[in-house]
């Protein structure tokens, strides 16, 4: 297991002095960065072999956003590699031990020069220790299509939302969206699926899908073709909606 702390920045809050959902994917996203920097196996070292891993869907459930000034605890470890997927857990917790975000990630092992999933190498399936999935509620990685919603202002993706890969961060679909969320919708899990990478100087369309306690927000391509497609819901314990 991985662990850091952080303060919450003023800058990472909003009007309520709360960090949003993006953020808390920042924090994960930065802390198996930071793990998988300390074991060797970094940014740098996929780089010089030409491999990459690349972010296939997240599950976030999340008990209570942190606030300005605390102190919080990001922990992830990986409890599965099989062929070219793994899986990664997240937790988040504030001073006292109270968990904050339970968090589930699947992830697939690519090689850059030839554009394709491939079996995880060695040097990277050694340097983890796989831990015990994390006790939670697993829902299905995949997340629903859907035909018809409401469209939003389309966005050019700019420069500083690219990141190593050179592609457009995870990070930031999930930011798109939040941006479209009304000013009351507080997400108690948020479930996102990546179908393909947007690039610096694409043109992004949001599309909204609004029920009573879930809002689908799709980031899609000029054809209507997802680059993710991202799921907030008021409560857990709201069924998937099905898919059409």
């Amino acid at each position: 297991m991985y662990t850091w702390e952080t303060r919450v920045r003023y800058s990472e809050c909003g009007r309520s002095k709360q960090t949003g959902p993006a953020v808390l994917f920042d924090y994960m996203q930065d802390a198996c960065t930071f793990q998988a920097e300390e074991l060797g196996v970094g940014p740098a070292f996929m780089k010089a072999r030409q491999c990459a891993w690349i972010l296939k869907s997240w599950q976030a459930d999340i008990a209570r956003y942190p606030g300005f000034g605390e102190t919080i605890r990001i922990a992830t470890w990986p409890y599965d590699f099989h062929g070219f997927y793994g899986c990664r857990n997240f937790e988040i917790t504030d001073q006292t031990g109270t968990v904050l975000v339970r968090a589930n990630s699947i992830w697939v092992f690519i090689d850059l020069q030839k554009g394709r999933p491939v079996k995880i190498i060695p040097e990277v399936a050694s340097a983890y220790t796989l831990k015990e999935r994390l006790e939670m509620e697993y829902t299905d990685r995949r997340v629903a299509d859907f035909e018809s919603g409401e469209d939003a202002i389309a966005v050019l993706v700019p420069e500083h939302f690219i990141d190593t890969n050179e592609h457009m961060n995870n990070t930031k679909y999930i930011l798109l969206s939040e941006e479209l969320l009304p000013s009351d919708f507080n997400a108690a899990r948020i479930r996102v699926e990546y179908r393909k990478a947007a690039g610096c100087g694409d043109t992004v369309y949001p599309c909204i899908l609004r029920q009573k306690d879930m809002i689908s927000i799709a980031i899609n391509d000029r054809h209507k073709k997802p680059f993710a497609i991202v799921e907030f819901y008021r409560n857990p314990s709201i069924k998937e909606r099905s898919r059409i």
